[in-house]
């Protein structure tokens, strides 16, 4: 069986500007080398090509709509990691006692805050960050018991719901562990949430305790708790706010250590009552939407526990020596399972944000060390953004070196891009040459989890050659308690997200309307259904979404439709290669889908964002496009346009010149119905703070829509 990614091996090489001759002579030398290092090599690589071809998920039967199941799970599906511990208690319990005393949440101290102004004059803020300071299983344990029946004394009932709305941080995931132990379910809520979405789940809910951090009750909860009737309790994590008088009456504004000592000094010794079951909601959690409000979706602990079971399967060696950096939103299903898969192995858990992950990013000061540069990670999970993100900045770098350091990192780059195409591993590249990129990261990166979103085959590549480390591409939903598939980290093949987890199997529905079926060859083709015992409950207080969304079958067991489509390869891994929502069909009648526009032309250095748009009263596709301001600007200064960078990006000739570009790069991807016909360059980046984008960076196409009306309208007709 030939690699998937055998036939796209050329296509991402990067262009290398050598003297022929010279060029020759290095493949030659390349050759010898290559040679005499084969048989050693092999010995200490092995060849991944081998375990890539291998069988790894196969139907249960030969009917058409049969579903797939991991080679590993052919008998039944796993739903427990731990016999007897069938609730998140109690897998906490377990990990308690067996990695008492190890390190469990570890947090940096703040030693220096400051403005900074920059020469634009904003202001931005700049840390210097000390180390790490840990909390051991045992502490964090009792730290969480004693929260939790402090919460009791403050009224909390168990099976009643209480919200959390915080940042990352190692009190987020001592107040989820102390909301398992008192089977209190845990409302989820994004910190960058607007207004209008937060009192949407607190009121719907009908919480009466908040859990938050005093940033975010001064900055976003004190302006709606008068619109949330039911609140009675805030407890913020971080210390006493610096204003009180401002909530309404009723309201009582505690710390979480206040809440703590109340806890430790009520009968601290008994054990919780009514311990949850494994049937019982231990998470509603909130998506950010790519439409609409956000709806809550109800995780059992069942649901959550068979989910971890089969990621932690896809993670070899998963113990005591790994570390992992959190920083992603913990109330996103991507970090949370990560944590928890971590916490009950004896993991290290240490916590960093988007600005201060690196020793590049915002918040740090110059010539201080980031997160990541501190922790030394071996595990991390990333959303696609965030890997594009990286790649483009180092691919900047790169374009700024000396012609001869360029030349020689391009040869590096090709070179070891063949031997991963044939299943070897570059042990004097990966030393001499990426050391550097990959000390981006820490330099002990050993599995790098990517979800939330398609990667590109180009930064998924990129990683894999730069880092040094698999990227295990992923694909699950909240709904699906985050679980569905994940590469195997000895499969470096691209543009795939693998075989589906021991816990779940996947099966393809025909969608007519799409042309897709799972009788089509060579591979087939459909919408893709979970199933399995990390299907979660359903939709909070929406039988409707509920019914049309979710189903069981004859045997009991519980399925999500997904509304993505895919398509199987013969080894049994998965391929998202379209949604039934991004397809539109046009004025003549052919069917475009908006993320494969978006994946194609995404990754030009060009462009740093782009949301597609299409309706059908109409014949041509158009965009709008977040340009990347370096490129831009360059692009301008040779078509000799001056002005700000509102006044580039407001440029007529501008949008014309960077749609010159896309056509050109989109021709061998795309059909030339597809390639966008118009663009609007926006000046300002769209952040989950904006509004237009998820908290995992996924395009939120009804605001984008609403957003830019007016430049729809002038594209469209002409104004």
């Amino acid at each position: 069986m030939s690699s998937p990614g055998a036939s796209t091996t050329a296509a991402m090489k990067l262009k290398q500007n050598i003297n022929p001759i010279l060029l020759c002579f290095i493949n030659f030398v390349i050759l010898i080398y290559t040679v005499l290092t084969y048989i050693p090599f092999y010995l200490m690589c092995g060849s991944r090509q081998a375990r890539s071809n291998q069988l790894k998920a196969k139907p249960v039967n030969k009917q058409p709509a049969a579903a797939y199941r991991s080679v590993n799970s052919l008998q039944g599906l796993a739903s427990v990691l731990y016999p007897g511990c069938d609730t998140l208690d109690k897998v906490f319990k377990y990990a308690e006692n067996k990695f008492k005393d190890k390190r469990l949440l570890g947090t940096r101290e703040v030693l220096i805050e400051e403005d900074e102004v920059q020469p634009n004059g904003k202001i931005f803020k700049k840390v210097i960050l000390g180390d790490y300071n840990w909390m051991s299983y045992e502490e964090v344990y009792i730290r969480a018991f004693n929260f939790g029946n402090g919460l009791r004394v403050l009224g909390q009932r168990p099976k009643t719901n209480i919200a959390i709305f915080c940042e990352t941080r190692a009190e987020w995931m001592i107040a989820a562990q102390a909301c398992f132990m008192y089977n209190f379910q845990l409302v989820t809520l994004y910190a960058t949430l607007g207004g209008p979405a937060i009192v949407h789940g607190l009121n719907e809910t009908e919480v009466t305790n908040i859990i938050t951090s005093k940033e975010l009750l001064q900055t976003k909860l004190k302006d709606i708790v008068s619109l949330v009737p039911q609140l009675r309790h805030v407890i913020t994590v971080d210390g006493k706010p610096t204003t009180w008088s401002e909530f309404p009456k009723g309201v009582i504004v505690h710390t979480m250590a206040a809440v703590q000592a109340l806890g430790a000094k009520s009968n601290s010794a008994n054990a919780p009552e009514n311990r949850p079951t494994a049937s019982d909601i231990a998470v509603i959690m909130y998506t950010s939407g790519s439409t609409g409000l956000p709806k809550g979706v109800m995780i059992s602990h069942s649901n959550i526990i068979a989910g971890i079971t089969g990621m932690a399967e896809r993670i070899p060696g998963l113990g005591e020596e790994d570390v992992y950096i959190g920083y992603l939103p913990l109330a996103h299903v991507l970090e949370l399972s990560a944590e928890l898969v971590c916490l009950s192995h004896g993991c290290r858990i240490g916590y960093s944000s988007p600005q201060t992950l690196a020793d590049q990013s915002t918040k740090i000061k110059r010539g201080s060390k980031g997160d990541t540069s501190m922790l030394r990670p071996t595990l991390m999970a990333a959303v696609p953004e965030i890997m594009d993100r990286i790649y483009k900045n180092v691919m900047n770098k790169v374009n700024e070196m000396s012609s001869f350091q360029r030349n020689l990192f391009i040869l590096a780059y090709n070179y070891k891009m063949e031997q991963l195409s044939k299943g070897y591993c570059t042990p004097l590249c990966d030393r001499f040459v990426f050391r550097k990129v990959r000390s981006l990261l820490g330099g002990n990166i050993r599995v790098l989890l990517c979800g939330g979103a398609p990667l590109s085959a180009t930064t998924q590549r990129f990683m894999n050659i730069c880092f040094c480390c698999p990227v295990g591409q992923g694909y699950g939903l909240t709904e699906s308690a985050g679980a569905g598939t994940i590469t195997e980290v000895w499969d470096y093949n691209t543009g795939r997200v693998g075989a589906p987890l021991v816990c779940c199997e996947i099966k393809l529905k025909n969608w007519e309307e799409g042309g897709y079926f799972n009788t089509d060859k060579p591979h087939p083709r459909g919408e893709i259904l979970i199933g399995g015992p990390n299907v979660t409950m359903g939709y909070y207080k929406n039988d409707a979404k509920t019914n049309s969304d979710f189903f069981e079958d004859e045997h009991g067991q519980r399925w999500l439709c997904t509304g993505d489509i895919g398509e199987f390869d013969p080894d049994g891994c998965l391929k998202i290669i379209d949604r039934k929502k991004d397809l539109v069909k046009l004025q003549a009648g052919e069917y475009v889908s908006l993320g494969k526009v978006e994946a194609a032309l995404k990754n030009l250095p060009l462009i740093d964002n782009i949301c597609a748009y299409a309706n059908s009263y109409h014949s041509y596709v158009i965009g709008f496009v977040v340009p990347n301001q370096k490129e831009l600007t360059e692009l301008a200064r040779q078509k000799e346009l001056r002005g700000t960078w509102e006044e580039i990006c407001n440029s007529p000739e501008m949008e014309k010149e960077v749609l010159k570009v896309l056509s050109e790069a989109a021709v061998s991807g795309l059909e030339k119905f597809e390639i966008p016909v118009k663009i609007r360059l926006s000046p300002d980046p769209w952040t989950p703070e904006t509004g237009l984008v998820t908290d995992a960076f996924k395009l939120k196409r009804k605001e984008l829509k609403t957003h830019y009306q007016e430049d729809i309208e002038r594209m469209y007709g002409g104004k």
